[in-house]
């Protein structure tokens, strides 16, 4: 997730100080991805010194505002413009998780994987109401945000149930090779024979 256009984005529609970057950024997500001011202006920070935003006065309680440049502008649109990548794929905990399980003796892999399950269809019967409760109050572009971001919860977390349903058929269709069977000793020679005492020729 990029914080830093996302700022941005919020930016690009009047000056704004770290709090209510803060407030808006949480207001259009659904807080799915919660900011601290401390990462907020962090961010400002970097922003700031790569001539993307730059201060724009402060109001009576010292809050600095802060405004988006032409160079800030042509980042963002160029953000929106390029699909995100996915040749780099964001590291995945569970699959992570999973993959050392099934390498670590003593682990009840069927037994991790059913434990996710369950805290995925719960976590989908609460994304789910959530998403009815969002599609009675379609009332501002915030809110039609926060519903893409469900949505996008909603299809994430279907498609680990059954990716997880997939690992758990896996699992039982796995035969794990025999280990090889150690080698015989090979049998010593037998010892050779001692020769045979000469006869003595008659004559």
């Amino acid at each position: 997730m990029s914080i830093r256009h996302g700022l941005l984005a919020l930016l690009d529609q009047g000056p704004r100080y770290g709090y209510q970057l803060r407030t808006e950024f949480e207001a259009r997500t659904g807080a799915t991805w919660p900011l601290n001011v401390g990462q907020v202006y962090t961010t400002l920070g970097r922003l700031e010194r790569d001539g993307l935003v730059v201060p724009d006065g402060a109001d009576e309680e010292g809050h600095v505002f802060y405004a988006v440049t032409d160079k800030g502008r042509a980042e963002l649109r160029s953000w929106f413009d390029t699909p995100v990548p996915r040749t780099n794929p964001p590291r995945d905990e569970l699959a992570i998780k999973l993959a050392m399980a099934v390498t670590v003796p003593g682990v009840d892999v069927t037994a991790v994987v059913q434990g996710q399950r369950r805290h995925s269809m719960k976590a989908l019967q609460d994304y789910t109401r959530l998403k009815g409760q969002a599609l009675t109050s379609q009332e501002s572009g915030s809110d039609l945000a926060w519903l893409l971001v469900l949505e996008q919860l909603i299809f994430q977390t279907e498609a680990e149930i059954r990716w997880l349903d997939h690992c758990e058929t896996r699992l039982a269709q796995y035969r794990p090779a025999a280990p090889a069977a150690p080698s015989e000793a090979a049998e010593p020679d037998p010892e050779p024979a001692p020769p045979r005492a000469r006869r003595r020729a008659r004559f």
